[in-house]
Order: structure tokens, then sequence, then C-alpha cells
């Protein structure tokens, strides 16, 4: 697929088929992502890729803290300004008609479950960063978030390309300590997000939902154009 076509076809996959996909293609992947521009070539991210049985007992520890407080070390936003409010609304009422035409449960609630569980992916690839660069004398350091997304978004796209579908989610990386405790990751890294990545089940309704965009003309203003 040309670039265009990669970038319309890329969306957040919702339901996935167990079939693994081989450490080679995650790998190519990778390698080909960590092509990302970064703050003065830092490239501040360290990921972790995990499969099998290992991320089977991440998801079942997931499961089973679900409901408890999450303590992100990135934590969500506590507001929403109106604009943002609307367009979150929007997605969660048109995301929960689409998951009550699924095969996993008649409710959404039972749905959203899935969500710790990945939804079902066959593998994660979690986003680091150290502590040291982010946690600074000064302040916060946002660049190396800045610059994981837009090594996350090479990932997708590159899995696009490859048949692949995947989800980048908070809700992955909601209780880190589990991750820690079993990955062997220090505290000296701080887990951002985790990408859910494997073969769509186009069989789910769910997949067939496709979030609103905004249009160009209320978002983009124009500058010394004739």
């Amino acid at each position: 697929m040309d670039i265009v076509e990669v970038i319309q076809q890329r969306k957040s996959i919702r339901a996935f088929k167990p079939d693994p996909v081989p450490r080679a293609v995650l790998s190519q992947i990778v390698e080909l992502a960590l092509r990302a521009p970064s703050w003065a070539n830092t490239q501040p991210w360290e990921l972790a890729i995990v499969s099998g049985a290992k991320l089977e007992a991440i998801k079942e520890a997931f499961s089973t803290q679900h409901g408890a407080r999450a303590l992100p070390d990135f934590p969500g936003p506590e507001e929403f300004p109106d604009a943002y409010k609307a367009r979150f609304q929007n997605l969660a009422a048109k995301m929960s008609e689409a998951a009550q035409k699924g095969r996993r449960g008649k409710k959404a609630g039972e749905w959203y479950l899935q969500g710790p569980r990945l939804y079902g992916a066959p593998a994660a690839i979690y986003v680091l960063i150290d502590r040291s660069f982010f946690e600074q004398r000064t302040g916060l350091n946002v660049y190396p978030v800045f610059d994981c997304g837009l090594l996350a978004q090479n990932i997708m796209l590159l899995a696009t390309d490859r048949g692949l579908g995947t989800i980048v989610q908070a809700q992955a990386v909601h209780y880190p300590n589990v991750l820690r405790q079993m990955l062997g990751i220090p505290d000296s890294k701080l887990v951002l997000v985790g990408i859910a990545i494997g073969y769509p089940d186009w069989g789910n309704p769910i997949n067939g939902f496709r979030s609103d965009r905004e249009a160009v003309g209320s978002l983009v203003k124009w500058y010394g154009f004739d």
C-alpha cells in the first residue's frame, strides 16, 4: 500500500484473532519504526514486546485488577473542556452501539471488560521512557512523550501495511507495577502506553466502527496564502 492508503486504512482494532504474530514480523516493524524523528535525535524510547504465556499472564493480572483504582505512570486528563468532551461523548455513544452488535456480549459493559485483555491481541508492545529524562530538576520534559507518539504512529502504520491491526491503550498500562513485576522493568523506567497488535477479527462488528474526524476548516487556520 502507498502511504495515503495506509493512513486511510489504519484504525483502532478492538477484536483480534488468536493467531500469533511471528517475531520476525514484529522485528521488521520495529526496526523500521525506529526511524521516527526525536528531539536532537535523543531516541528516548524503549520497547518491551510480549506474547505467548507471558502476555496471557499479564492479561489475567490486569483483568483481576480491573475496577481497582488505576495508578498509571502518566495519568489521563481529569477534565474535558466542552469541545473535547463532545468528541469523547460522541465516540463513547457510537462505540457502545457497535459493541452491542458484537459476539462478545450483548451489553457494552461486558465488551468493555475486553480492554484489560487487550481485546484478544496475541502480542503487545509496551513503550517505556527513562524516568530521569522525563522528570527533571526544572520540571517535566514532555518531549520524550511527543517523540514516543511519533514512534507509535510508525508502528501502527507499518502494522497496517502488513495486514495487522493495532490499538494504543492507556488501559494496557493502568497498573504499571504489575508490568514491572512480571517483565522485570526497573523503577527507573516509566511505562507510557501499550500497543495491542495482531490480526483483526473482521467478523466482529466492533471492527466495523470508525471514529469521526473534525473537518479541516474547523481546526486549521491559514496565514500568508492568497
